[in-house]
């Protein structure tokens, strides 16, 4: 019994495991692909909620999808109105798990295991080559495989375990109060999921239950509603210690489920009473809800305890799809009610795309004149980290530091994404006839943001360097603060430079001597701080450590001077060309 108990946790957990592995190879084999396909199809509520069912059902995962989604909320890529429309599409691409492992089941008995093992070959020989794409392919089989024997083992396992009196005696009283036991399995379904983190795993076990008998559709439909609560939980557990975007999207796929069982819990009779209608007229099943299990024939028992794997299916889709129709129309307002449920934190500011919308213009210069308004925002932006660096350098103790370093993480997420999408859209620009004069300035825009998105790692970097300093127990004397703060204020300088060159029209622009003079101030201010702390290590002013963590940042500076000279010199080259 032991072995058997054991045996039912590995396929559960071999299941969970292969769930992960498949999710997380698909992503990495087709990333870009799927990030772009997202960030693209979202320009209308349908395309939305299409592309949310498209890549939930590639990667088997609406959590996978939801934590895309809130990466791109967060960098400004996309809206939490579109956000919201992706998930309810997300809720719905998830119910073909639950069809895929509905054919394990009944007349159908296919076996899902006695192909995965086979598989596990190809997946060994795949992520075996020095191919990366080869690698993720092999990861995305062996995960594919790890779940359907996970599954198969699942069912055999339990019903081996469940099939006695006393299991089946207990479940009855279970199931046999009425109303009380629709709530009661709810709440399991709830528990479950969010015990297992899982809401596929948890709709597994409730088919193999329900498909061996011991327990009613009305009760496996409970725990359906149940599951759909539980994944909620999940994802707000998640997003508890993440951002404010984070919270919003892990809102709103909590409102979205919250009304789904209210819905379907006031209409729990009348919706299941269709749901058996439906899979009688196009299936050919016996309706559950019309077919008593204690007084059919044996061949009718038989026919229904073989369907109710896809009765569920069923059901678990048109909930989603129903839940879908009517919430689609309120997508506002249920962005404005995850905005009142979660309001900015005082200080904090979402940054969004604002020139550059789905798609092109008519003319190549129009999409210019856009990607270039846009550009002249990342540089704001920018600088805007430069000011998170300076209040980190300013934290008089790790408590304090620790929020401002989450906060450079974020930064240097975000200028990821942001230079990412422009040079995707720069990259649709350059598909259209373009002039040379065009052609040139695309060139010096990829260089632009490539160099800004540097100055998110040099910022996220300096993060970093005062990390290891208080891991070190060090601790920068007030003298040195000061001389780090004027090369902060050298710095901004440089910024304001770069800005001010950026927003100039290409054409009117002369020369960059305001940013020359600014590289040149900084250069040799820290000339005169490299000469000091050789001084003053010589004269054992503070010890060498803290010095070379000192000095460290100070370099650090040195070189986003570089980049910010670089992006102006960019500019004057445009004008050359």
């Amino acid at each position: 019994m032991l072995l058997k108990i054991l045996t039912l946790l590995g396929s559960l957990g071999m299941f969970l495991y292969g769930m992960s592995l498949m999710s997380g190879g698909l992503q990495k084999l087709a990333g870009a692909k799927l990030r772009s396909f997202m960030s693209k199809a979202t320009s209308s509520p349908f395309k939305c909620i299409l592309s949310g069912i498209i890549i939930t059902a590639l990667v088997q995962s609406s959590t996978a999808t939801t934590l895309m989604l809130v990466s791109f909320v967060n960098a400004g890529l996309l809206s939490l109105v579109n956000a919201i429309g992706v998930i309810m599409g997300a809720n719905i691409g998830t119910t073909v798990t639950a069809w895929i492992f509905a054919l394990s089941f009944g007349d159908f008995n296919f076996s899902l295991g006695t192909i995965a093992v086979p598989l596990m070959f190809f997946a060994f020989l795949a992520i075996s080559l020095k191919s990366k794409k080869y690698n993720n392919f092999g990861e995305f089989l062996m995960g594919f495989a790890l779940l359907f024997l996970g599954l198969t083992t699942l069912r055999e396992t339990s019903t081996v375990l469940l099939d006695n009196d006393a299991v089946r005696v207990f479940l009855s009283g279970l199931t046999g109060a009425g109303v009380f036991s629709i709530l009661l399995f709810m709440v399991i379904g709830a528990m479950m999921t969010l015990m297992l983190q899982s809401s596929a795993a948890t709709m597994a076990i409730t088919m193999v239950l329900v498909a061996n008998g011991y327990i009613p559709f009305t009760i496996a439909a409970a725990m359906v509603l149940g599951e759909n609560i539980g994944t909620t939980i999940t994802s707000n557990i998640a997003a508890s210690v993440a951002n404010v975007s984070a919270k919003r999207t892990a809102r709103a796929h909590m409102l979205f489920n919250v009304f789904g069982v209210l819905w379907a819990s006031i209409l729990f009779r009348p919706f299941l009473s269709m749901i058996g209608k439906v899979v009688e007229g196009l299936f050919g099943f016996p309706n559950p809800m019309e077919v008593s299990f204690d007084t059919a024939s044996e061949e009718t028992r038989e026919a229904l305890v073989n369907s109710l794997p896809f009765v569920v299916a069923t059901l678990h889709t048109f909930f989603n799809i129903i839940t879908t129709l009517i919430l689609v129309w309120f997508i506002p307002v249920i962005s404005k009610i995850v905005t009142l449920m979660v309001p900015n934190r005082e200080g904090e500011e979402v940054y969004r795309l604002k020139f550059i919308h789905h798609g092109v213009l008519n003319t190549a210069e129009l999409s210019l004149k856009e990607s270039q308004q846009e550009i002249v925002r990342f540089g704001e932006l920018c600088r805007t980290g430069l000011g998170y660096v300076r209040e980190a350098v300013a934290c008089g103790n790790e408590d304090d530091f620790a929020k401002k370093r989450e906060e450079l993480i974020k930064f240097e997420e975000t200028t990821d994404g942001i230079e990412y999408e422009i040079a995707s859209y720069l990259g649709e620009v350059s598909k259209m006839e373009v002039s040379s004069s065009a052609l040139s300035r695309i060139k010096g825009s990829y260089r632009i943001i490539g160099e800004m998105e540097s100055l998110g790692d040099s910022e996220e970097g300096i993060g970093r360097m005062l990390q290891r300093c208080y891991d070190h127990g060090r601790k920068f004397s007030d003298d040195m603060l000061g001389k780090v703060n004027k090369m902060i204020d050298l710095l901004d300088e440089a910024y304001a430079a770069m800005i001010h060159n950026l927003q100039i029209p290409i054409h009117e622009i002369t020369d960059i001597k305001n940013a020359m003079v600014a590289e040149a101030n900084i250069n040799d201010y820290r000339d005169k701080l490299r000469d000091e702390h050789l001084n003053n290590f010589e004269h054992e002013d503070y010890d060498y450590e803290t010095g070379v963590f000192y000095m460290d940042i100070i370099s650090e500076m040195e070189k986003m001077g570089d980049f910010v000279i670089n992006i102006s010199e960019a500019l004057m080259d445009e004008k050359e060309d």
